[in-house]
C-alpha cells in the first residue's frame, strides 16, 4: 500500500518524538490550560446527566481518533480525583485496520499511558460486502454492536462513546433536513439489545474545535476514520451539514448553541406531531380534547 493510500485511511505519518509534549504536560493541560473549555464541560455533562455513578464499570471505547483519546485521558483524571467509586476499562476494536494504522493506535495509547484492551473483528470487510454503496452507516452499527458485546463480556454496565457537542447539533440538523424528523443525539440511552448496559456520551458539551486544539497541543497524531472502504467514497452528508452550520454561523450569532438549545426547548403545544415509545401522535388529539 502506498503512503498516499495510508494517508487517506487515516495514517499520514508518525509524529516525531520531539514534537510531542511530555505525558505529564499533556495530562496537566486538561485541568489547567483547557480547564474551562474541556475539563469543566466534561464534569458538567457527568453531573447534569448522571453519566458516572457509584459502582459503575465503564467501557471507554477507543477508536484512536482525537475524541476518544481525549475521553480516555478525561476518565483517567476523573478516576484520580472523583469521590465516586467506579471502575473503567479502555476498549479498542480493530475492525480491519492496516497494520500501520493499528501500530499507530497502539503506540499513541502506550505513550498516553492508556491501558488498552484490544480485540479483532472484520467489520470493514463485512460492511463493504453487504452495503458497499453506503458502508458507513452499517459499519457504525456493527462497531457499536461489537463494542456492546465486548463491554458485556467484561462485566461493564456502561459504554462511553466520544461524541461531542458538534456531533450532537450536526445529527439534529441531519435528521431535520434529510430524514424529515426532529431527533437529536442523547447524552445517554439504554441498549435495546444488551440488557443492563447504558451508552453514555461524556463529551456532550465539548466543542470539536477545542478537542482539535488539545490534540494539536499534545503533538499526538490521532487516527481519523481509518477505513479503506470509506476512503474510496466521495461525498458525505454529515460533512455537508458541518459546512452548512459553519456558513450559518457567519450570519446568525450563536447558531450552534441555538440548534442545541432547540432540542431542550421543544414546545409540544406548537408542533404538528410527535412520537412516544414508537407511537405517533397528532396535535389534532389535543385539539379535539
Amino acid at each position: 500500500m502506498s503512503d498516499n493510500n495510508l494517508a487517506g485511511a487515516g495514517c499520514k505519518a508518525l509524529v516525531p518524538e520531539e514534537d510531542r509534549k511530555e505525558l505529564k504536560d499533556i495530562e496537566k493541560s486538561i485541568t489547567k490550560r483547557y480547564r474551562k473549555r474541556i475539563w469543566s464541560k466534561f464534569i458538567k455533562a457527568i453531573k447534569t446527566y448522571n453519566l458516572v455513578e457509584e459502582g459503575d464499570k465503564i467501557a471507554v471505547a477507543i477508536s484512536g481518533g482525537k475524541d476518544s483519546l481525549l475521553m480516555a485521558k478525561l476518565f483517567q483524571e476523573l478516576k484520580r480525583h472523583s469521590p465516586v467509586n467506579f471502575d473503567v476499562v479502555y476498549l479498542a476494536m480493530d475492525p480491519g485496520y492496516h497494520s500501520s494504522i493499528r501500530r499507530l493506535l497502539l503506540e499513541n495509547c502506550e505513550y498516553l499511558d492508556i491501558d488498552l484492551e484490544i480485540f479483532d473483528s472484520q467489520i470493514f470487510e463485512v460492511a463493504d460486502r453487504i452495503a458497499s454503496d453506503y458502508p458507513c452507516y452499517m459499519c457504525a452499527r456493527m462497531r457499536r454492536g461489537a463494542l456492546y458485546g465486548k463491554a458485556e463480556e467484561l462485566g461493564c454496565n456502561k459504554l462511553a462513546l466520544g461524541h461531542h457537542f458538534d456531533d450532537v447539533i450536526e445529527t439534529t440538523m441531519l435528521n431535520l433536513l434529510c430524514a424529515g424528523n426532529f431527533k437529536t443525539m442523547l447524552p445517554k440511552l439504554k441498549s435495546t439489545n444488551f440488557e443492563g448496559i447504558e451508552l453514555i456520551r461524556p463529551l456532550y458539551y465539548i466543542r470539536e474545535e477545542d478537542i482539535i486544539r488539545w490534540i494539536s497541543f499534545s503533538g499526538i497524531w490521532p487516527l481519523n476514520c481509518a477505513c479503506m472502504v470509506a476512503a474510496k467514497k466521495t461525498g458525505n452528508k454529515r460533512y455537508e451539514i458541518k459546512d452548512l452550520i459553519k456558513n450559518l454561523s457567519n450570519d446568525f450569532v450563536n447558531v450552534e448553541k441555538s440548534i442545541f438549545k432547540a432540542a431542550e426547548n421543544v414546545n409540544v403545544d406548537s408542533i404538528l406531531g410527535w412520537q412516544i415509545d414508537g407511537e405517533k401522535h397528532s396535535f389534532m388529539e389535543k385539539w379535539e380534547e
